[in-house]
Formats: structure tokens, sequence, C-alpha cells
């Protein structure tokens, strides 16, 4: 029944009772299966539809395309402006309809969600795709099993969260959905990738550590390659190689690059510089058949941030954090009139309060400022509460919703230069579920602190 009252929803509806009582009757549903948890893992090639986290990539076809970040002309990417009208209080709707062209149904197809404004629930096809609490880390979700040729339907109904008590951070509005697509990929395809470019064991040149996560998304075993290639900040071709390997039908491995790069010294990224810091370029990318496929540019500084002694630091220095808080302005024009202006006082660090979009870490490695990454938590009441329960910090009923959300920080950014500590979130009070973000911040990260002030000298917290 719930399906076939669903089929009815259409993006133009005009009577807002229907809206109403369909919406309800959803919001009930939803609320029922609350335990029963959406897939959040990043899964590989077309298994089940669900949340990911990975890095967040828009490939491009051709290198010409990927040098001048020509987003639609190769066809890999799709708008996504779903219209959003509200239907009551409490819940809104926001539908859109996309044709997808045939080539996409031979590959993967994944939507990134940004700008959402509140809570939602993600529809495909009138197939439910996950649930999130958190709306303001940009999201995305692996469509690939709902995905058909023709007229595809997204919904996504903006609803009240369950977890109001840890989102009391507001975001700089933008309008809904600004920076949201769909994107496609070939079955045989970049998954992820971890980047560095940090100083070797005797300080004199540096060392390119790089992870192409990749993947065969066909029922059959399949040969796999990609590769990428070095440019120093003067245009100079400092490395490329190439490296095949043969993956199962529906799997995902690792292809390992760790080339010297020479002469880096010259080119230390670091905010101290007075001038902005260069960056290297780097292009990873696929072959397939002989022909080049899937671009992804990136820029990156040369240089390691780490904790040694109870410091940090970067070429044997350390680092003096002059921080100041931080949100993206509306645009990335007008953040870097204000970025510049905070140098130019003295600022070397900034302290957002949520993730920002991809754009500001961009700029700000860019312009060679610091930044201490934070995710989508603040729980500032009741903080200095230490009974279980008394402050949602100590409340292990969302240990879940914390670590999601910590999750979604960091496996965007983390291959940011700028990015030089983690948060665990805003002053939030300490506990049994920032006990547990720390321990997974740890796991994954190797050398960049994690620093928490509200750990006031507890063990959770590097600084």
């Amino acid at each position: 029944m719930w399906s076939h009252t669903h089929t009815h929803i259409r993006t133009h509806m005009k009577r807002t009772t229907r809206y109403t009582l369909i919406l309800a009757a959803l919001w009930l549903t939803l609320t029922a299966s609350a335990q029963q948890p959406w897939e959040l893992n990043p899964q590989p090639a077309d298994l089940k539809a669900g949340r990911i986290f990975r890095s967040e990539m828009i490939p491009y076809d051709t290198r010409h395309d990927a040098e001048a970040g020509n987003r639609e002309k190769a066809g890999y990417i799709l708008p996504f402006t779903p219209q959003l009208q509200e239907v009551s209080n409490s819940l809104s709707l926001a539908t859109t309809e996309v044709e997808i062209p045939y080539a996409w149904t031979d590959g993967l197809v994944y939507l990134h969600l940004e700008n959402v404004a509140s809570a939602y629930t993600l529809f495909a096809n009138e197939t439910p795709v996950a649930e999130v609490e958190d709306p303001l880390t940009p999201a995305e979700f692996h469509l690939t099993p709902l995905i058909k040729q023709g007229i595809n339907r997204f919904q996504v109904v903006l609803r009240p969260s369950r977890t109001p008590q840890i989102n009391g951070e507001a975001a700089v509005r933008r309008a809904p959905f600004t920076d949201s697509y769909l994107y496609y990929q070939n079955k045989r395809a970049i998954s992820d990738y971890e980047i560095a470019l940090v100083p070797d064991s005797l300080h004199r040149d540096g060392i390119l550590e790089l992870k192409i996560a990749v993947q065969n998304g066909f029922n059959y075993d399949e040969e796999v390659e990609a590769g990428y290639d070095i440019y120093s900040p003067e245009g100079k071709l400092l490395d490329f190689n190439m490296r095949a390997i043969s993956l199962p039908g529906r799997s995902v491995d690792t292809l390992r690059f760790n080339p010297y790069i020479y002469q880096v010294y010259d080119h230390c990224w670091k905010s101290e510089l007075k001038r902005f810091p260069p960056r290297y370029k780097v292009m990873l990318f696929m072959r397939r058949n002989g022909t080049y496929k899937e671009y992804l540019p990136l820029a990156l500084g040369f240089g390691r941030t780490e904790l040694i002694g109870g410091k940090i630091v970067r070429f044997d220095e350390e680092v003096v954090l002059r921080k100041a808080p931080y949100n993206a302005a509306i645009d990335r024009t007008k953040s870097a009139t204000e970025i510049k202006a905070l140098k130019a006082q003295g600022v070397n660090t900034l302290c957002p309060s949520y993730p920002q979009p991809m754009w500001f870490y961009d700029l700000c490695t860019e312009l060679g400022m610091y930044v201490i990454d934070c995710p989508a938590i603040s729980a500032p009441e009741h903080r200095t509460d230490r009974t279980v329960g008394g402050t949602p910090s100590n409340d292990p009923s969302l240990v879940e919703e914390y670590l999601e959300r910590v999750r979604g920080m960091y496996y965007r950014t983390r291959n940011q230069s700028c990015v030089i500590a983690y948060t665990l979130g805003t002053p939030s009070g300490n506990g049994y579920n920032m006990y547990k973000a720390y321990e997974w911040l740890k796991s994954v990260e190797q050398f960049r602190p994690v620093i928490y002030e509200d750990a006031a000298g507890e063990w959770n917290s590097d600084l």
C-alpha cells in the first residue's frame, strides 16, 4: 500500500492536503523502520544503493576538460535541482525528474547532495535510498541499482531531525540544493584515493604517497588500469606511472605508488609564507583498451603535519596556531576576500564549525591558510553534565550518529593540504560518544592531531 500511495506523488501537485497526507504516512513508515539502518559504508561496484563515504570527486572524460573544469561538457555530470514545496509546518518535498542517458545505465551512478537545509530522506524512483540527520555535511549516494534509462524521479523529503540536540549550529544559507549533481563513472573506475606529497626520511627530497582504489563493477573478471602524473608548480612533468590489476567481478582493490619527487624543498607549503604557497598539480586517470579515460585533477602542497612531543610540527618546526572561527561566505569570491583579510591580520588557522563546501578547502590550500576541520556536531546545552545521557555527547544511543558525522567530515577532506588537524565538534561536552569519535579518527588518521576543547584534560584530545 505504501509503494502504491507513493507512486501518485507528482512534481507539481496543487492540493496541499494530499501532499500532507502522503508525507504524514511516509513519515510514520520511516519512523517505524528507524531501527533498520541503511547501508552506510562504501560498497564496491553495483551492490546495494545507499550513502557512501569517500573523497569528493568529479570525473572528466578528457584531460583538457579536467584542467579547464568543464564539468558538464563530457556528459559525466547532470544538474540536480529539485523544486522545493512546503506541505506543512514540519515537512517539505523536493522533487525532480532527470532523463538518464543510455550510456549511464551501463556504468555507476552517484548523487552528490549539498545545501539541503534540514534532515532528509532520499528516494529514487519511489525506492528509499537513505535517511540523513545531518544536513550540513555534503553527502554522496550510490544509486546504480535504482537507475533506469529515460526519466527517473527523485524525491527529497525534508523532515524534522531525530537528533535535534546535536544540530545547534546554523549554516550559511545558500539556495536549496546549490552544488548538488548526479554523476557517472564507468564500471571500471577510480573508487577512491589517498594522496600526500611528504618529506622523505632524510628531509632532502619528497615522496608522493598515493593510493588509488579501483573497482570492477562487472560480473566477471576484468583488467583495470590506473595511473597518475605530477607536475611541479612551474609546470614541469616530474613523474608518470600506470599500473594494471586483474579484478574479480564486483570488487575493489588498491594500487599503491611511492615515487621520489626531487627538489621539492624549494616549494614548501605552509601558511607562514608571505606569498601564496606553491602547489603541485596531480592528475589521476584510467586507461581502458588503450584509451585514457576518467581524469581526476588534484592540487596539493608539499609537506606533512605531524604531532611530535605534544607539538604540531611541519618541516621540523613547531606550528604556532593563530586561530579564528570562520565558516565560508555565500560564495568563493567573498570568502577569498575575507580569508585574505584574516591572513593580513596575522591569522593562520581557520576553525569552521561544520564541514564546508569543497571550494572552501581548495581556496585555503591556494591562499595558504591552515584549517582545523570540524564535524557537524554542536550540542552546547548541558555540556558540563557528565551523567549518562546528561549531555548528548555522553548518550550512547547517539553514538552511531556521532560517528557518521565524523566519517562524513573526514573522508571528504582527508586529502586536502590545508587540513592540519581535526576536532570532534564545537564545544559540546565530553563522554562516551566523543571517546568513540576520537578513537575512530585516530584509527584512520596516522599523523594529524585531534584537538577537542571540551576534552578538558581527558585523553581524547592530543593538545
